[in-house]
């Protein structure tokens, strides 16, 4: 299920320049075309919060199978629509769709796992999520040679997976939750806690999407113009993260989430400054393996720490706020680094990024450094 985040967007991207070149003429084609991959995290932003509520309120697996099969026929849609502008109107339920499937199954794996191994598993959703990105942007691309609308026929492999949530998935009673897992203990919620993770969650972001977003106009720049260029690096980039996702319940085992979140911005911050640097391709290869070492981290980090402090009662709706926080930093990524590569360029551009996470390491190590400090004067 974790792979249908990453199928939403990496899919249709290589498909882009085809599907302006289908409708050129139409007004505002440019911007069209562009918001058939930009225009579903906005919904995702709109969809989380309130899925997390009704998951809450309602339960969670009829609502995680409406919101698949809403992904299917959405995700479908775009391939059969005649116009642009129903390619977009599919695209917003399609986002819906996301929005949902991604709180729902979060809150699910709060409501089934625990510890360690609740960890492990967040690392390996983690490492199917990159792999899922290698393998639907090269499928997506290959597709997208054929006709444009070939690719939105991958978004029909979330119909098997609606057919595993109905026979295989199970969803444990609220009672039995309660009874079973130490995080289920009813209390209040922590919620300035909880702000300071969305802000956190929007940032890391935010940063991170600069590389799916910005990394083909900085290679052109750099002299490498090739589409299967930029599709090898970024593959290498995710590949990274998901080995190193894959570790992450080892990590988290000897580290707190606050630790790894130190560890994770300090690899994304020595990454993103390498990259600015960067003008062989070794080099270009070396900084992304390091941005992915820190992705693989982060990630599934924020997941799991949004999972530990919320309350039982509240998991969904955290974990929705959560996403939402996640999707609005990807909106809002080309927004606000558009006007900073006007004023400094690409290069410039990824020195800031990486001024931005050493800034939140630091921010992290401090509270580290505070709490051993605290806990030195207890004992």
């Amino acid at each position: 299920m974790a792979t249908l985040t990453i199928m939403s967007g990496t899919v249709v991207a290589p498909a882009l320049p085809a599907i302006r070149q289908a409708f050129e003429g139409q007004a505002n084609v440019e911007l069209m075309s562009r918001m058939v991959l930009t225009l579903p995290a906005i919904f995702v932003v709109i969809s989380a919060p309130i899925a997390g509520a009704l998951a809450d309120r309602y339960g969670r697996k009829r609502l995680l199978l409406v919101s698949i099969l809403l992904y299917a026929a959405a995700g479908l849609a775009g391939g059969v629509s005649q116009s642009l502008l129903g390619i977009l109107v599919s695209r917003a339920f399609f986002g819906l769709a996301v929005g949902a499937v991604m709180t729902v199954g979060t809150a699910l794996v709060g409501d089934n796992f625990e510890g360690e191994a609740r960890s492990r598993f967040f690392g390996l959703q983690q490492a199917f999520t990159q792999i899922g990105g290698v393998i639907f942007v090269v499928g997506g691309g290959f597709l997208a040679d054929l006709d444009w609308r070939a690719p939105f026929l991958i978004y029909g492999l979330a119909l098997p997976i609606a057919v595993a949530v109905m026979t295989v998935l199970r969803e444990p009673a609220r009672a039995q939750r309660a009874a079973t897992f130490s995080g289920g203990i009813e209390g209040d919620q922590n919620w300035p806690l909880l702000a300071v993770l969305c802000l956190t969650a929007f940032l890391a972001n935010a940063l991170f999407y600069t590389v799916p977003t910005q990394l083909s106009f900085y290679l052109k720049d750099l002299g490498y113009p090739s589409a299967r260029t930029v599709g090898i690096l970024i593959g290498i980039f995710n590949l990274v993260a998901a080995i190193a996702a894959l570790s992450y319940g080892r990590v988290r085992n000897r580290a707190s989430t606050v630790e790894v979140f130190a560890g994770a911005f300090s690899l994304m911050a020595a990454g993103a400054v390498a990259l600015s640097f960067a003008y062989s391709f070794a080099g270009l290869v070396a900084s992304l393996a390091v941005m992915g070492c820190g992705l693989g981290m982060m990630m599934p980090n924020i997941m799991a720490s949004a999972l530990q402090i919320a309350q039982l009662r509240l998991r969904a709706r955290v974990t929705g706020m959560t996403t939402a926080s996640m999707f609005f930093g990807h909106f809002m990524s080309p927004i606000l680094s558009q006007p900073l590569i006007g004023q400094v360029g690409y290069d410039g551009l990824y020195r800031a990024v990486g001024i931005f996470y050493a800034a939140l390491a630091v921010i992290a190590l401090g509270i580290v450094i505070a709490s051993m400090r605290s806990q030195q004067k207890m004992g």
